[in-house]
């Protein structure tokens, strides 16, 4: 029994540390942005599609692929629309990691990260 106890008990713990897909429907966060461009163009994403640095996509941990969001720069008020494509950012303590484009849009090419608002959209 005590041979069964422990897998089954890491088993919990694990499944506890997975991201889980949550319903965008009314998603309104506030946190850190940040960009990836040159470096990953062309490589496949998460959702299986080539990662573009020229169109407007982001990653999220957490919201479906395809769900559009509005992000905010909160320090210039500069919005643009994406949409999710990839999963990430993979440090702790973003929230979103957008294409190259949204990031220019954003104004936040200079900085590297900006504090913004994403909220979703619906279609």
């Amino acid at each position: 029994m005590l041979r069964l106890a422990f897998p089954l008990l890491l088993l919990t713990l694990l499944a506890g540390c997975a991201n889980h897909i949550i319903d965008p429907r009314g998603y309104d966060e506030t946190g850190m942005a940040t960009f990836y461009g040159a470096q990953h163009q062309g490589k496949p994403t998460a959702s299986g599609e080539r990662f573009d640095q020229h169109s407007l996509t982001a990653a999220h941990r957490q919201l479906p692929f395809g769900t559009r969001v509005l992000v905010t720069n909160l320090a210039n008020g500069r919005k643009v629309a994406v949409r999710i494509n990839d999963r990430g950012p993979h440090t702790r303590g973003r929230l979103i990691d957008l294409s190259h484009e949204a990031a220019e849009q954003l104004g936040m090419i200079g900085s590297g990260s900006a504090r913004v608002r994403v909220q979703s959209l619906s279609d």
